[in-house]
């Protein structure tokens, strides 16, 4: 298949590169790009535990100068590779529960005291309020938003053309933000028609919804939320 692409650069080098290996042509157009906040307040310690949700909070953090204080302190990772992440950042102790923000959420009750300390490593946009079912369960959190992603303006020109000839079989969503600025760009770039025929590969349901809105039939949901998943679905259609 020929297929689209959109996450950030850094995880879209890898992804494309998992792709192609399964025999697709790829075009890579990233449509947020990631922003970090390296002076970011990491709050007061000790923590008991650091969550994370996404891969991009781990490569912020490794720019982090209050990086290795907290290198010892175990690490809940929503998914493998953010959880991949938090280990090339240096963390000793990471575990990966292999779900959604619920699940991560049901991990931390099940393996860290109620009342302790936990420290949030999050994104300016996110999906789900993990903080808050922490938070409701009786921990003390400290979110700290180490990166933003920053919405592209418009689809490139050859992403255009290739809708536009009906070239391109199939896209990749890894979240529902980037879904939605997807749709808003090829609306601008009068291709929305050709980008709802396609197939439509989003890994997990609430990224799919704003698709399915817009009038997509052809969409394929993961199993789980993570990307091998999503690799394996792309590889059985």
């Amino acid at each position: 298949m020929h297929v689209l692409l959109t996450r950030p650069e850094r995880q879209g080098q890898r992804t494309a590169a998992a792709l192609r290996a399964l025999g697709h042509q790829v075009i890579h157009a990233p449509l947020l790009r990631i922003v970090s906040d390296s002076g970011v307040d990491l709050g007061e310690r000790p923590y008991a535990g650091i969550v994370v949700t996404s891969a991009n909070a781990l490569d912020a953090m490794a720019k982090h100068p209050q990086r290795e204080s907290l290198l010892n302190v175990p690490v809940l990772a929503v998914g493998e590779r953010t959880a991949e992440a938090a280990r090339e950042a240096g963390f000793a102790n990471v575990v990966s529960v292999n779900g959604d923000v619920a699940r991560l959420a049901d991990v931390v009750t099940a393996t860290i005291p109620r009342g302790s300390r936990v420290l949030y490593l999050a994104g300016a946009n996110r999906a789900g309020d993990l903080a808050g079912l922490l938070q409701t369960a009786g921990y003390s959190v400290h979110m700290a938003e180490i990166y933003r992603a920053v919405a592209a303006d418009t689809l490139p020109g050859e992403v255009i053309q290739a809708f536009r000839s009906d070239t391109i079989d199939a896209v990749l969503h890894y979240s529902r933000r980037s879904a939605e600025t997807f749709l808003r760009l090829a609306a601008a770039g009068s291709c929305l028609i050709n980008v709802l025929k396609c197939k439509h590969f989003c890994l997990s349901t609430p990224v799919a919804e704003p698709l399915a809105a817009a009038g997509a039939k052809d969409i394929h949901v993961a199993r789980r939320p993570e990307e091998t998943a999503l690799l394996a679905l792309v590889g059985n259609n």
